[in-house]
């Protein structure tokens, strides 16, 4: 009889409680789907005592999960505990060091060692595998590694992160300022424990970096992503966008040009009837554009503890049925380093600014827009009821270099108060 594949788990927080269950519950499917049964051998966490809602008294228990990495009766080192360094960079060294298969939800620690710790397991002969590093239950790391493998993949893109798609939904649907949506989302549990990492975009750029590496065959490149979170977005941009006939996503892109590899995540107005812009809630989609199949699309929830943890078994699945495939889709050793590129596909963009509320104030901006080669589609003045008067336009399309370069002269102009809000028009 086969012999069953052990698993150690380090963390166990929401979604390291949820594959504690799905091993529990679901163990005569596992087997009959991979031909091997897959039982738990042993945890760590950092609260031996923690009600975490699942049986664990029958598991080895190890404070220290180095040394669960290395214990002789675990097969697959499944590293839960997230974080770029620390315990969870030294237990899954330690496991690839001990001959183990790793399993992980980590895309911080992926984003930043991935490349190394793909060369470790590569060169060990064992898998490294992240389904549910990136948007959760959507099986989009095996779309690309296996599904679009005869592709030449063309563009990357999507709402990865669904707290940032949670807030803004909200406020579109309940009129709410960001402040107020913000405070609620966390009162919910929805934020990290530093918001940054979902509101400032971090999060979502980690799991754009790995897409990327995996669709254009190049090293994790997360430094150069050209990052902008939601911070700045007022209820008064939601409320323009949607008259325009668009909505605004947190929306990564990553496509490879003749310059190099361009990521970008940051806020984009995109079409409302389009997939991305009827996606509401906390809800994730990714959209893969492939040189053979065209463009497909991929929606579902992006975190949580049923989704996430159905990733993580996904790949335990995989490694119980004998499927070994390099961590990026190619042998690691053989990637390289790509060569950023800043976004320059012309696009046209929303502007929101602030302006001194005198004669020729708006000729002024007006002025260096035309100087930097950027036209106007259509423009909107406000009423108002203080001592600035607010200002809306929409460009024709322009690269962004051109569109920064008019921003920095309109802040010599002397007639432009604090720092425009400026959102790229993604047609998708």
């Amino acid at each position: 009889m086969t012999t069953p594949l052990r698993l150690g788990i380090a963390g166990l927080g929401t979604v390291g409680a949820g594959v504690v269950h799905i091993v529990q519950r679901q163990a005569a499917l596992l087997t009959a789907r991979t031909g091997r049964r897959i039982e738990i051998a042993a945890v760590s966490a950092r609260n031996r005592n923690t009600d975490r809602g699942v049986r664990l008294g029958e598991y080895a228990w190890e404070d220290d999960p180095v040394v669960l990495a290395r214990r002789d009766d675990v097969d697959i080192f499944v590293e839960l505990m997230g974080g770029a360094d620390g315990p969870a960079k030294a237990a899954t060294e330690a496991a690839i060091g001990a001959g183990k298969d790793v399993v992980t939800a980590n895309k911080a620690m992926l984003a930043v060692h991935g490349q190394a710790l793909a060369e470790a397991a590569e060169a060990a002969g064992r898998a490294l595998r992240f389904e549910g590093a990136v948007a959760g239950g959507i099986p989009v790391v095996k779309a690309l590694t296996e599904g679009l493998a005869g592709n030449e993949v063309q563009r990357v893109m999507g709402v990865m992160n669904g707290t940032c798609n949670y807030i803004l939904t909200r406020m579109e649907d309940a009129g709410l300022p960001y402040d107020e949506v913000f405070d609620e989302a966390n009162a919910l549990g929805y934020l990290e424990a530093d918001p940054a990492l979902d509101v400032g975009g971090i999060d979502a750029a980690h799991k754009l970096s790995l897409l990327a590496a995996i669709a254009f065959g190049t090293q994790v490149d997360f430094p150069s992503v050209e990052l902008e979170g939601i911070e700045r977005i007022e209820i008064a941009d939601i409320e323009q966008a949607r008259d325009m006939g668009f909505r605004i996503k947190l929306l990564g892109v990553a496509q490879m040009t003749g310059r190099g590899l361009e990521q970008r995540m940051s806020p984009c107005l995109v079409p409302s009837g389009s997939p991305l812009g009827q996606l509401g809630g906390g809800t994730n989609m990714v959209v893969l554009e492939g040189d053979a199949v065209g463009q497909i699309v991929l929606r579902g929830a992006g975190a949580g503890q049923g989704p996430t943890a159905s990733a993580v078994m996904a790949d335990v699945a995989d490694i119980a049925r004998g499927t070994r495939l390099p961590t990026f889709g190619q042998p690691a050793a053989g990637l390289v380093r790509p060569t950023p590129a800043r976004t320059a596909t012309p696009a046209p963009f929303y502007l929101r600014m602030e302006l001194q509320d005198k004669p020729g104030a708006l000729a002024r901006v007006a002025a260096v827009l035309g100087d930097c080669g950027v036209s106007i589609d259509r423009m909107r003045q406000y009423k108002h009821d203080r001592a600035t008067a607010p200002v809306l336009f929409v460009t024709h399309k322009a690269p962004r270099a051109a569109l920064d370069r008019a921003l920095a002269g309109m802040a010599a102009t002397g007639v432009v108060v604090g720092e425009p809000v400026a959102i790229r028009i993604e047609q998708v």
